[in-house]
């Protein structure tokens, strides 16, 4: 992964990109690039519960070296604020073609 930015985030941002390069040709793409942003908000938010959950789950069936769950839970959070904050910066960005569609 070049430039220290998150897999993931690479193929979000390319698949973004080519839905704005293409809004000319169909507009429904625009209401596309949002659904995107927002899915992938959403499965952030849920992929961070579930993965919370299950250090909790963990740590109470084993019982063991809490502070590395702590610090593991600390990891998942971070992570998962990174990509919420790359998919606020494109909201922010995104072109306002929405009041140019009829």
């Amino acid at each position: 992964v070049s430039g220290g930015e998150d897999e993931i985030q690479q193929l979000q941002k390319a698949l973004l990109d080519y839905l704005d390069e293409n809004t000319e040709t169909d507009a429904s793409l625009v209401f596309s690039r949002k659904f995107y942003i927002a899915q992938w908000f959403r499965d952030t938010t849920m992929e961070t519960e579930k993965a919370i959950k299950s250090q909790k789950d963990e740590d109470s069936s084993e019982g063991t070296h809490h502070a590395k769950d702590v610090e593991t839970t600390g990891q998942i959070m971070h992570r998962a604020e990174s990509r919420k904050t790359f998919l606020r910066s494109i909201i922010k960005t995104a072109p306002s073609q929405f009041s140019t569609l009829k």
